[in-house]
């Protein structure tokens, strides 16, 4: 049993859970250059990636699990896995924005974001023209530099967009991290599988409480 999970600012959240539910790393994954790591129980393994390849890695098995932010799984597509779970953890907003001076109303605007595919959903619903600029960071500049006129993006607590001139507008989607399982794995270790889902809710549920495998 392999799961996939997101490196950065959600492993800081992600590893506390897992422990709480009583599955933990035979290492620090922090101190290593490893991707796949042993845990304290027999058959399941930790895989350590890049929260944009998580999806990919469990849709097409490589992992039978996975914990991944619900804007990857929205710009993925989830037609290739479950999403039985929502953790409740590194929860957040995905947003546009604009600048603080001169809000966007109408005609065709730029926008720059890296989510391309919420981008194109969320302002065809709207009926809005769009051009789309592929950013993958920086996106605050944009704007300010000319390049956009405004960017979807993840708002935690709005003091970078404030620092950079920028104001939230509206909100597409309130983000947080999800457990997603591989459809072939569902059926074939679904009994590790619904362990795992099953310990890992309590965990989000009680807190700090002592359960375990």
């Amino acid at each position: 049993m392999i799961i996939a999970l997101t490196k950065g600012r959600i492993l800081e959240e992600t590893l506390p859970l897992f422990e709480r539910a009583g599955i933990v790393p035979n290492e620090n994954l922090k101190k290593s250059r490893k991707l796949l790591f042993e845990t304290n129980i027999n058959n399941v393994q930790f895989m350590l990636l890049r929260g944009s390849d998580v999806a990919t890695y469990v849709e097409f098995g490589s992992a039978d699990m996975g914990v991944v932010g619900k804007d990857l799984i929205l710009e993925h597509g989830s037609e290739g896995f479950y999403e039985p779970l929502d953790l409740r953890i590194a929860q957040c907003r995905l947003m546009t924005a604009v600048p603080s001076d001169r809000k966007v109303v109408s005609g065709r605007v730029t926008i720059a974001t890296k989510y391309i595919n919420i981008a194109k959903e969320h302002f065809a619903n709207q009926g809005k023209q769009i051009e789309l600029i592929k950013l993958n960071g920086a996106l605050e500049l944009a704007p300010a530099l000319g390049l956009a006129d405004a960017i979807v993006d993840i708002v935690d607590t709005g003091k970078t967009l404030t620092a950079n001139g920028l104001e939230p507008q509206n909100l597409i989607a309130d983000i947080s991290s999800r457990v997603i399982v591989n459809k072939a794995s569902m059926k074939i270790k679904h009994e590790m599988v619904s362990k795992i889902i099953g310990l890992l809710n309590k965990a989000v549920k009680n807190g700090k409480s002592d359960i375990g495998m």
